[in-house]
């Protein structure tokens, strides 16, 4: 069986440009996903399909939703503010479990 074949150059960045024949005969367009294997001294590339899923679970999901109002809040404030308030409130907490022990 003779495969449809073409001579292409790349570009100097690498780049290579599928034939339009092949791209409309497989469908492959600006979103298509395409997979690209070494196979010995070959290059092969397929486009793939990708299914979007959701992930996690339905928990871990209600928890973010529960705390998008605290995201919000925290959202006001710089990363720099929210590590000085963590750092204070982490030293008291050691201040007075050293002092419980005493």
């Amino acid at each position: 069986m003779a495969y449809p074949t073409k001579l292409v150059r790349p570009l100097r960045s690498g780049q290579i440009t599928i034939p339009a024949e092949f791209r409309q005969q497989l469908d492959i367009n600006e979103n298509t996903l395409l997979q690209v294997r070494l196979v010995g001294r070959e290059l092969r590339i397929r486009p793939v399909k990708v299914i979007e899923t959701e992930t996690g679970s339905a928990w871990a999901r209600e928890l973010y939703n529960l705390f998008a109002p605290v995201r919000e809040e925290a959202a006001k404030y710089s990363e720099k503010e929210i590590n000085a308030d963590i750092d204070k409130a982490v030293t008291a907490v050691r201040r007075k479990r050293a002092q419980n022990r005493s």
